[in-house]
């Protein structure tokens, strides 16, 4: 798909985990954020090899663009400590581990957690159906002292569309969305993620 990942330079900086403000469906209102909190699940007609078999959680779609996290491409599991040390943090202290994911292939260094809304924090920002997304360490730290939310998924990078790119792109058959919940976005049964929320697809008769 050429020029997936594009992205404008205001709603990159909007998401940014430095903890800039993320416009919701909320606040940008219902037709503007037609896709925001559903799955983007890619057909078999897609022909970019990094989005084959993706789903993906969207968490903004409005005129200034779209972007979302891959939820089904696990790579790697990091102690959390670890992790807070690689990004410059304090570790000390954390304990447990966290399974990171390829969450797209724009700013491959950018962490992103998603995660069930029963944590909250300044920084967090609710996206429905009982999803939200905080920026770290907060929540990292949360997670390693057995305080964070009960499911999370950690992404690194995340896939963008520039404005009326996504519309294309859905428009010749790469992609299809379906509704999302948490118990499908943060299911580690990866291997059949993809065929789950495929079969969530309406039909048109």
């Amino acid at each position: 798909m050429a020029g997936v990942g594009a992205m404008g330079g205001a709603l990159a900086l909007a998401l940014a985990v430095s903890g800039a403000n993320l416009r919701t469906p909320a606040a940008e209102g219902q037709q503007s954020a037609a896709l925001s909190g559903q799955l983007l699940v890619a057909t078999p007609e897609m022909n970019d090899p990094r989005f084959t078999h993706t789903v993906i959680y969207m968490v903004q779609h409005d005129a200034g663009g779209a972007m979302g996290l891959i939820v089904n491409r696990p790579f790697k599991e990091i102690p959390i400590a670890l992790l807070l040390d690689r990004l410059g943090l304090e570790g000390k202290g954390a304990g447990g581990s966290i399974r990171m994911h390829f969450g797209g292939p724009v700013d491959p260094e950018q962490v992103f957690i998603l995660h069930t809304a029963d944590f909250k924090t300044g920084e967090t920002h609710v996206l429905g159906n009982g999803i939200a997304v905080t920026a770290p360490p907060a929540i990292l730290r949360a997670i390693g002292a057995g305080a964070g939310p009960r499911r999370s998924l950690l992404a690194l990078g995340y896939a963008g569309w520039a404005p009326g790119q996504l519309e294309g792109e859905i428009q010749v058959g790469a992609w299809v969305s379906v509704p999302a919940d948490a118990a499908l976005v943060f299911d580690d049964t990866y291997d059949t993620k993809w065929e789950r929320a495929m079969a969530r697809r309406k039909i048109d008769l």
